[in-house]
């Protein structure tokens, strides 16, 4: 069992009237790999700061293995940075770059005097440590000369060697190319797990948080919306805004009319989800990868494309079903203009309660026209007529 490392309780950030945190509760084990994610604004690198000890919350406290750390300084925290900017020094090489911290004189706990590290023991480290970011051979380069990503890793070096606890990454991929980021990405994991110390990573980008975290903070508003596994938190989003922000998402207003039985567009389906009162207005996701298209007569829900974008191993397609747009990501070419159908297994519904994020998102238009056609279809698997069908019958 994981030991618990670091822990915010009912932690408060506010600058004057602004509140940047609201009330955090959050635990960090021990060589966890944790990511707080969110949009710009949320409060992830307020929470960073304040773990590593740039910022002390307005209220709340912050712990370290069982002990209360807010007024502990940084440089007396068993704890590094790393930061988007990596700020070496361009005039010393790569060596003397990691050297750094290690040149400095720290105090004996016992004699409470300055004591230097034998420069034997600076040079071993730093061996170390360009053996562990894959820096062989480097140590004599002036950091000027080096990519971005080597300088990444300069830094990254810089910050392992004095051998912390935990080390706190904001967004230091983001100054990368694509590739590049994708590279480092698994070079960070590789990192983390090779020193087996605990990072808390700090990004904006969904895939940089699903492909590397052992945990994932998703984060709004200066409060945290789901805490889970990147399985958890993109198969069982807790509100529509996670859903909308961890991968793509059509989320949909429907009623849970029993236990595995979800209604939308006044046309019931079967699904997993249980435990919601009968008839409670739910929010629904469907994720475009888990949409399959068939013949417009075999649907279960018919719709028009509108849009087509080649993305090399798949197309994104949005259909318009009764004036709401979806996106379905499909390997099928679907011309623009045509009529299709789909069909949707089970487990391809996912179903939220309400929140206060509810129809903020999901139609893949600059528009929204609300279905509004009435007609209580009776719940039949392969019902196949057109909601709008009925509608009319009904007139």
């Amino acid at each position: 069992m994981s030991k618990e490392l670091i822990r915010l309780s009912n932690c408060t950030m506010a600058f004057d009237s602004d509140v940047v945190l609201d009330n955090i509760n959050l635990y960090i084990n021990d060589q966890e790999f944790l990511t707080l994610l969110g949009p710009s604004g949320c409060g992830k690198t307020t929470t960073l700061r304040i773990i590593g000890g740039f910022q002390t919350p307005t209220q709340g406290d912050v712990f370290f293995d069982g002990v209360r750390i807010n007024d502990v300084p940084p440089h007396k925290r068993a704890i590094n940075t790393v930061f988007q900017r990596y700020a070496l020094f361009p005039h010393l090489n790569v060596f003397e770059n990691i050297a750094f911290g290690l040149r400095i004189p720290k105090v004996d706990p016992e004699t409470k005097r300055k004591v230097k590290l034998p420069e034997q023991e600076i040079h071993d480290r730093v061996m170390e440590m360009l053996h562990v970011v894959n820096l062989n051979g480097f140590e004599k380069r002036s950091v000027s000369s080096l990519s971005g990503g080597q300088q990444q890793r300069v830094a990254i070096a810089r910050a392992l060697v004095n051998r912390p606890k935990v080390l706190l990454l904001d967004e230091p991929l983001g100054a990368l190319d694509l590739r590049l980021r994708k590279d480092m990405q698994n070079e960070l994991k590789r990192i983390q797990q090779a020193m087996g110390i605990t990072f808390i990573y700090v990004t904006h980008d969904q895939e940089e948080a699903l492909s590397m975290s052992d945990t994932v903070v998703v984060m709004d508003a200066g409060k945290i919306q789901q805490i889970g596994t990147p399985e958890d938190i993109y198969n069982e989003p807790k509100n529509a805004f996670v859903a909308d922000f961890i991968g793509e998402s059509n989320i949909i207003d429907g009623i849970m009319r029993a236990d595995g039985v979800v209604e939308i567009f006044n046309r019931r389906f079967q699904c997993l989800d249980k435990g919601f009162e009968k008839d409670e207005p739910v929010d629904v996701v469907i994720r475009p990868e888990d949409v399959d298209i068939v013949d417009e007569a075999a649907g279960q829900l018919k719709g028009t494309v509108t849009n087509v974008t080649f993305k090399g191993m798949h197309y994104d397609i949005i259909v318009d079903f009764y004036g709401f747009k979806w996106l379905i990501q499909t390997t099928d070419f679907c011309p623009e203009g045509s009529h299709i159908g789909i069909k949707i297994d089970p487990d391809g519904f996912h179903v939220m309660k309400k929140s206060h994020y509810s129809g903020m998102f999901g139609d893949y238009s600059s528009y929204s026209e609300e279905y509004d056609e009435i007609g209580d279809a009776t719940y039949d698997p392969e019902q196949e007529e057109d909601p709008r069908e009925e509608a009319d019958e009904e007139e």
